[in-house]
């Protein structure tokens, strides 16, 4: 096994031995060996890595892997370009270390070509306000970032994704198409966060991904929450299936503007009389799960889709009023009273 380089521990001192390889790799300029002029240039190459890696305090004698997450650490959601964790690793195959960070240590890592095919599809269907919501959470224009660059959307390990990382490689190699692709790893990993990065690789890296999983939500009514649609806790680029049956054919379009403005409006909060549950209130015996919208005047009976005819309701609550009549005319006098206010 190779030993680890050695390294000083005062970029200082390194920082001088660079300069003086520098001064010395001058005199080869006029050899006229072009082999041996870059010959020469290496041990400057290797002490501009070694002044990289010893740039973070104490972190010259971790791993490379560690030297990397260390420095993402440091700047969450924060793009960082690849030749930056090269500096600071010390190595060339920094892209490796940052993939065993995701996939084994379940670090939140996306890269930018994650980010930009999302932008893309949000700017082919004119959703420019969640495009400029990303551009917002990123500081960056994301149509613009490319494959070697990486954001830390999380301070926060994620112990299951090993686990998960081998559930998706069992349905990446299956013959079915994106998009059952797609709706298959999220049903294994209902209620819990799934990065944008992830559900690129099981659609072979190819960018159709954000448009089949939209259509997932659009169209087969899949309730898939995203920080844009309605989950402000949620990290930008991350994915959530909250629940594993497909919401009824009129639920399916309400436009992702009108159920945020609902939203906001009932504060992410159940409007029924005394509940008032939250997803921080979330609890493994409680009944409630999550949040939905109910319409009260139903669709069947011309109601709209539109803040209006809609209220914010936990799932037990929403079940009660489609079973109780009297529950019903509670909830129609809560949403008269608000908009009276």
């Amino acid at each position: 096994m190779a030993r680890r380089r050695k390294l000083h521990s005062e970029p200082e001192k390194a920082l001088a031995e660079l300069q003086t390889l520098l001064d010395d790799f001058s005199s080869w300029l006029s050899d006229p060996d072009l082999r041996a002029k870059v010959r020469a240039l290496i041990p400057a190459i290797h002490k501009i890595r070694e002044v990289g890696v010893i740039l973070q305090t104490g972190a010259a004698q971790l791993s490379a892997r560690m030297r990397i997450l260390n420095y993402l650490q440091a700047y969450p959601l924060t793009v960082i370009d690849g030749d930056e964790l090269m500096v600071v690793s010390g190595i060339q195959d920094y892209p490796r270390r940052v993939r065993e960070l995701r996939v084994q240590l379940g670090w939140q890592i996306s890269s930018g070509a994650t980010f930009k095919d999302m932008a893309n599809d949000l700017s082919r269907t004119g959703n420019l306000e969640d495009l400029a919501a990303i551009e917002a959470a990123l500081g960056r224009d994301p149509l613009t970032l490319r494959t070697d660059q990486y954001v830390l959307l999380s301070l926060e390990e994620d112990r299951e994704a090993a686990h998960r990382w081998n559930n998706l490689n069992e349905i990446r190699r299956s013959k079915a198409s994106v998009q059952d692709k797609l709706l298959r790893y999220m049903l294994k990993n209902i209620g819990r966060p799934v990065l944008g990065e992830e559900l690129r690789y099981l659609a072979g890296d190819r960018n159709e991904w954000p448009r089949r999983m939209r259509e997932l939500r659009t169209e087969g009514g899949w309730s898939i929450a995203t920080k844009m649609s309605g989950r402000p806790d949620l990290n930008v680029g991350t994915y959530v299936l909250e629940t594993g049956e497909p919401a009824p054919e009129h639920d399916r379009h309400i436009p992702d503007a009108v159920r945020v403005d609902v939203l906001i409006r009932d504060k992410y909060r159940c409007q029924w009389p005394e509940c008032g549950w939250e997803r921080g209130m979330a609890a493994p015996n409680d009944p409630r799960k999550l949040l939905e919208l109910h319409h009260v005047v139903h669709h069947r009976d011309k109601g709209t889709n539109t803040t209006g005819n809609l209220i914010t309701l936990c799932n037990t609550h929403h079940d009660l009023v489609h079973k109780d009549q009297s529950a019903a005319k509670v909830v129609e006098t809560i949403l008269a009273e608000a908009h009276a206010r």
